[in-house]
């Protein structure tokens, strides 16, 4: 049953931003989650293959050009990232400046710090 469009109006949560949408401030430290499209979603980063994403060479240079993410920009740290055929899905947590590897400002500085992902460190996820 399909819901009357004129009666149900819902909205993605998910922030757009290009094509005249307003840009926010991201530079305040914190844990964002990126996802990454290509352009019509084409497939260009490689195939996958039994469930495992295979890269080819434009997946490759993508993978590099994340990965160095931090040699352009020092108070950000990465966290898991997973390239797809047609898009890459990341974690960035970008510090104030001059704190690259500090305790995230979502974690409380009584919390022991552990190699885990920064968003698992707190039990209810992180902050608005």
């Amino acid at each position: 049953m399909r819901h009357p469009p004129d009666r149900y109006h819902r909205r993605s949560i998910r922030l757009m931003y290009g094509h005249g949408a307003p840009c926010p401030n991201h530079c305040q430290p914190g844990a964002y989650f990126v996802t990454i499209c290509t352009r019509d979603r084409e497939c260009l980063f490689g195939h996958m293959v039994n469930g495992e994403m295979r890269l080819n060479d434009a997946g490759e240079i993508a993978r590099r050009c994340w990965e160095g993410i931090p040699d352009h920009f020092p108070s950000v740290e990465l966290d898991a990232f997973v390239i797809m055929p047609n898009h890459v899905h990341g974690i960035i947590v970008i510090h104030r400046r001059g704190e690259a590897s500090a305790i995230p400002p979502y974690v409380s500085e009584e919390q022991p710090r552990s190699d885990a992902s920064p968003l698992q460190q707190r039990p209810n996820g992180t902050r608005p």
